[in-house]
């Protein structure tokens, strides 16, 4: 029987509204849509742009938990997409065995993949530039959000994706997953890339991309080494991070979901 829930995970400086059409989208087609919050954002974006303390106290730890409850609490196993920090998430929770297959949309990478592109540098420098960020929740001025999320698009409709989308994000999960390639054994955001049971999973990238650009997602689906894993990938040119938002996105969640469900477990 094919999948009919759809789990949508939101990746850093952002929250499940980011998938607000896409959720609707899902729904017009007859699918049951959860798109879960890390835990204590359950909160609206003014809110915790308000008071973001419980982002400073965030850990991958917790939001992976908190990921693989909603996703086992569910009657079938269900597709699961992620975004950005999402995607890296999302390739956790089916490496744990959970779900029918999986999308990753510019996916920030799992433990290992060590490309690090000069846009990339850019874009996550307000969080990486000092140490201290690692115990703090660390927003993004427009100009930095416009650089790292939207930069193919206008700047009014950067402003509005701004003002109603943009939180802090955590400094402690980001320099985390830096160190993680540098400290021995698997850390929170580590695969087994040898997992034959892993189910079928499709890297989706903005080519112009500046924060998770193609180069990423490439390295990060070719370590995936197990015989008979389905991992593929599709670019899309001219797009860049929040691809939930671009225009055209309907045409990526409908190719998204198609493939989902002809690889489904």
């Amino acid at each position: 029987m094919a999948p009919d829930t759809i789990v949508l995970v939101h990746g850093f400086w952002v929250t499940p509204r980011s998938w607000e059409d896409w959720i609707t989208h899902y729904e017009q087609k007859g699918f049951r849509v959860v798109a879960p919050a890390y835990p204590g954002f359950e909160v609206e974006v003014e809110a915790l742009n308000a008071d973001p303390s419980v982002i400073e106290k965030l850990t991958a730890h917790e939001v992976i938990d908190h990921l693989i409850g909603v996703v086992k609490a569910l009657p079938t196993p269900p597709i699961i997409m992620g975004h950005s920090a999402g995607g890296a998430f999302t390739q956790v929770l089916i490496d744990r065995g959970l779900g029918a297959s999986a999308v990753a949309l510019n996916s920030a990478p799992t433990e290992g993949v060590k490309v690090t592109p000069l846009s990339q540098i850019r874009s996550t420098f307000p969080v990486l530039k000092s140490p201290a960020n690692r115990h703090r929740a660390v927003p993004l001025t427009l100009e930095q959000w416009t650089y790292a999320f939207t930069n193919t698009f206008t700047p009014e409709e950067s402003k509005r994706l701004y003002e109603r989308y943009a939180i802090p994000a955590s400094g402690g999960i980001l320099w985390d997953s830096v160190l993680a390639n540098f400290i021995p054994g698997p850390q929170d955001i580590a695969v087994n890339y040898h997992n034959a049971a892993r189910v079928p999973l499709l890297f989706i990238s903005g080519s112009v991309d500046h924060i998770m650009p193609p180069s990423v997602q490439r390295s990060n689906a070719k370590h995936y080494k197990a015989d008979g894993l389905i991992t593929e990938i599709k670019e899309y040119e001219g797009y860049a991070h929040l691809l939930p938002a671009q225009a055209g996105w309907q045409d990526i969640a409908d190719h998204a979901l198609d493939w989902a469900l002809r690889h489904a477990r």
